[in-house]
């Protein structure tokens, strides 16, 4: 997989994606209908960026449709996307309806597992999901999980995952995620349970 991209599409949201968390969309302005064609049509995939009271963020996630639940006569399109890898944009491009840039894909530094702090997090995550979802989280799928994995199910606020998108280790993205997770369980002792599991929809919700 090439490591750069000379026009990747960009999409700004007040949202953050990560690799491999799903993203459903409706697609009706005009620019982002033929952005959402184009990347359809050629299996491509485009940007997601924060963009926020501080303007848009340089590390954004790249997505790729994988569903088309519907194309409507006038062109608006609404889609399932996944999260591919991170990116920093380089150079911004208006060559286009919408807006697109230079980016280079970011790559992990490579290092040794953090047995430990990975141990940690599958703890307070399955503490969280009980707690939250009635959930168990079962031991296997807890260590086929990764940082991405487990963060994309809690709805942290968008500042905290832009933090986990920009950590370049999963080391540093476990460390991360262990101190939003213990907030998350401090926050649910003075939270009204049969209300945070009546909304939670299998997804923990917390800021």
């Amino acid at each position: 997989m090439d490591d750069a991209d000379p026009d990747l599409p960009l999409f700004p949201l007040g949202l953050v994606a990560l690799p491999g968390e799903q993203v459903p969309l409706h697609l009706f302005e005009e620019r982002y209908k033929e952005l959402g064609a184009r990347c359809i049509d050629e299996d491509r995939e485009f940007g997601i960026v924060l963009v926020d009271e501080d303007g848009p963020r340089a590390v954004g996630c790249a997505m790729r449709v994988t569903q088309v639940l519907q194309r409507f006569d006038d062109g608006r399109l609404d889609v399932v996307t996944r999260g591919t890898r991170p990116f920093r944009v380089i150079e911004e491009h208006h060559v286009h309806s919408y807006a697109s840039a230079q980016v280079e894909f970011l790559a992990d530094e490579p290092e040794a597992l953090d047995h430990d702090a990975a141990a940690a997090v599958r703890q307070a995550y399955a503490s969280l999901a009980n707690q939250a979802t009635e959930h168990e989280v079962s031991p296997a799928e807890l260590v086929a999980a990764s940082s991405y994995d487990l963060a994309a199910s809690v709805e942290f606020a968008p500042d905290a995952k832009q933090q986990l998108l920009e950590a370049r280790s999963e080391n540093a993205r476990l460390r991360q995620l262990l101190s939003l997770l213990r907030a998350a369980l401090k926050r649910l002792e003075f939270a009204d349970l049969a209300e945070v599991r009546g909304a939670s929809n299998g997804v923990v919700r917390f800021g």
